[in-house]
């Protein structure tokens, strides 16, 4: 490992410390299959001046467990199995190819979770700057060599996981490209679990970029996270928390997405460079005040 590296490259971004933070709106599957909810949705990411929409890519036979893939679920299109769900809110490449124009469009990065190696050569495939690890990736071994060889930069994030399983991960993938993201796999998640000081823990731990992906309900643990050094930020969005699907709770509307943003950026302001001063602006409370 490269212990003087603190950041990584994707696109015209850096990802490190020093740097804003890589801020990215987890799309995953709140489009439930729909290719204008999903263009409404990185609208609103760009608008709300995330760098990144991420989207969840996976090949339905390959991921879903052989014990779930016949339980029958209710749906918006009706009574189905869990395999045939996972199949009807699946984008392919004609879905792909215009979603990728159109993020290109409106000058945000566009990129996947893959769920398995298909997918991996499917996001390579389609010129992706950067892959993520999902957390129930993280003990994907034959996935996560071929992402090393893939070359490319790599967010992994951690849910759950053991610092053993993590450590075994970071065997494999290249630490010299790689943010780590801490990460509790509830949805949403209760603030109890968040567990937010582990930013510090993985940073000293491991040396290397740390970032948050957060479940949580509301925006200031995200904020916090910023404040205790993520480099990295990520939260899902919806176009309405009512909507039907599983991860919509977990997620933020446009209006609280636009805020979180506004939120981070004030709070990398705010933090200065530790060096204490006398601003301009404090002296003449300073004359007013001061007897001496």
């Amino acid at each position: 490992m490269n212990s003087e590296l603190k950041y990584l490259s994707v696109g015209d971004c850096t990802i490190g410390e020093g740097y804003p933070v890589y801020i990215v709106a987890e799309i995953g599957i709140n489009h439930n299959g729909d290719v204008g909810i999903a263009k409404s949705l990185i609208d609103v990411a760009a608008k709300a001046g995330a760098n990144a929409v991420k989207f969840q890519k996976r090949t339905p036979e390959l991921c879903v467990p052989p014990t779930q893939m016949n339980i029958m679920r209710q749906t918006p299109w009706g009574e189905m199995s869990y395999l045939e769900y996972r199949k009807r809110i699946e984008f392919g490449d004609e879905e792909y190819y215009d979603l990728e124009k159109y993020a290109a469009q409106k000058n945000i990065e566009l990129f996947v979770s893959p769920w398995d190696i298909p997918s991996l050569k499917f996001a390579i495939e389609h010129g992706h700057n950067l892959i993520k690890v999902a957390s129930a990736s993280l003990t994907h071994i034959e996935l996560l060599r071929e992402i090393r060889k893939s070359g490319l930069p790599v967010i992994a994030s951690t849910g759950m996981s053991t610092l053993f399983q993590i450590d075994a991960a970071l065997e494999i993938l290249d630490r010299d490209s790689l943010v780590l993201c801490h990460t509790t796999s509830s949805y949403p998640c209760n603030p109890n679990e968040l567990n937010l000081r582990m930013i510090n823990t993985l940073k000293s731990r491991y040396g290397i970029p740390i970032g948050y992906s957060g479940h949580e309900t509301g925006l200031s643990t995200s904020v916090a996270a910023v404040a205790l050094g993520a480099v990295f930020l990520e939260r899902h969005i919806t176009l309405d928390r009512t909507l039907w699907g599983s991860d919509q709770a977990a997620s933020v509307e446009p209006l609280g997405f636009a805020k979180l943003i506004r939120d981070v950026r004030n709070l990398e302001v705010a933090l200065g460079d530790g060096v204490k001063k006398v601003y301009e602006s404090e002296r003449v409370p300073m004359e007013r005040l001061r007897l001496n």
